[in-house]
């Protein structure tokens, strides 16, 4: 492979670090209020587009099929507000005894508290090919559901408490997520024999955004001065964002593929596709849902959507919820270190992922056409 093709393949990958050593030369172009004004450019533009995007290329039934998919759903809003705050909490306890800043811990848990990002998990999902509508309900579900339940979780856990600017909150949501994804199916309905008969690069318009959304989340991350704390403290902080998502996403891999099959059932599976005359590919459609019922594309789906966590929403809510604080920027660097660090991992494990996909699609044909 040439070294053009190869640019070509892994443009994305390419696009990232550029977009963070631009980020880093020049954090005062995208931070907020900056010339690209990212709090209305990133945050309202790029997000109605993303979700636009969505519509546009997404089928009407399988969006349907998603919202009826109850067991999907609650693994995933299960996961992302009630075993995530309360693992990293008892994380916490353990690293409380160490000399780490107890503010950038009370900032980890903040992060256990978010809710879903309404963009990012999406836009990965989409990337590898997993079940993009179910990514679509989670995110948009579990940041209205966010709005109520994690200023609750930030009661119990930390002990801080205010109002919280509902009609706020869920009038940008609506405008910037349920409005883009409504216009783009109406668009479908009148344009889908052209998007049918073409095949139009939705993929690559996500990942071009997403450069942006890295770019500008950098930008704030390299131009926040309360950044500057204990190396040894970031470093800690750092290292334990990468091993919560790490050690998450392989729980959620690990469960939702798991097989309970029992081997004396392969016996009287074989008898009764004899005697009954099934087809192959409706036994291994049986044999691969038999374990947790997920397909290889809803478990893309949960893995990045239970551990992903909304900075969009978090910043903001955090800035409600702590008022007054004189740490409140010392909490919020963990969730300015969890956004990127969850885009970026996503990013490099989407190659992957793609590849244990296509694998198990491709074991999947070979089983439906081999003879017994």
């Amino acid at each position: 492979m040439g070294l053009l093709a190869r640019i070509r393949k892994e443009w994305f990958m390419i696009g990232i670090v550029a977009v963070i050593l631009a980020a880093k030369l020049q954090p005062s172009l995208g931070v907020r209020g900056g010339p690209l004004r990212p709090e209305y450019t990133v945050s309202y533009v790029a997000v109605s587009v993303i979700f636009f995007n969505s519509g546009l290329s997404l089928k009407s039934e399988e969006l349907t099929s998603a919202v009826l998919h109850f067991r999907l759903h609650l693994l995933v809003q299960s996961f992302t507000l009630i075993f995530f705050p309360l693992a990293v909490w008892l994380l916490l306890k353990l690293l409380a005894l160490t000399a780490i800043n107890q503010w950038l811990l009370k900032g980890l848990q903040t992060v256990g508290c978010m809710p879903p990002p309404v963009s990012s998990a999406v836009i990965l999902t989409k990337a590898v090919g997993g079940n993009e509508a179910a990514a679509i309900f989670n995110s948009a579900f579990g940041s209205f559901l966010g709005i109520i339940v994690t200023p609750v979780l930030l009661l119990l856990f930390l002990g801080s408490s205010s109002s919280v600017p509902f009609s706020s909150i869920f009038s940008q949501l609506f405008v910037t997520v349920v409005v883009p994804l409504l216009l783009g199916q109406v668009c479908r309905r009148f344009l889908r024999e052209i998007l049918e008969r073409r095949k139009l690069p939705f993929g690559a318009v996500s990942s071009f955004i997403l450069l942006i959304i890295i770019y500008t989340t950098f930008c704030d991350t390299f131009s926040n001065p309360d950044v500057e704390l204990e190396p040894s403290s970031l470093l800690v902080v750092v290292l334990t964002i990468f091993s919560i998502q790490m050690s998450f996403m392989l729980l959620m891999f690990l469960f939702t593929t798991r097989s309970v099959l029992i081997p004396s059932c392969h016996l009287s599976l074989h008898c009764l596709y004899l005697t009954e005359g099934w087809q192959r590919s409706d036994m291994v459609l049986s044999l691969r849902r038999s374990g947790s019922g997920f397909t290889p594309a809803d478990t893309v789906a949960i893995m990045f959507c239970s551990t992903h966590k909304s900075l969009t929403l978090g910043i903001p809510m955090l800035k409600i919820v702590f008022s007054g604080y004189q740490q409140l920027s010392v909490i919020s660097v963990p969730l300015l270190i969890y956004h990127p660090a969850q885009i970026l991992l996503g990013s490099l494990l989407v190659p992957s992922i793609k590849t244990w996909m296509t694998g198990r699609h491709k074991a999947v044909k070979l089983t439906s056409l081999t003879p017994i």
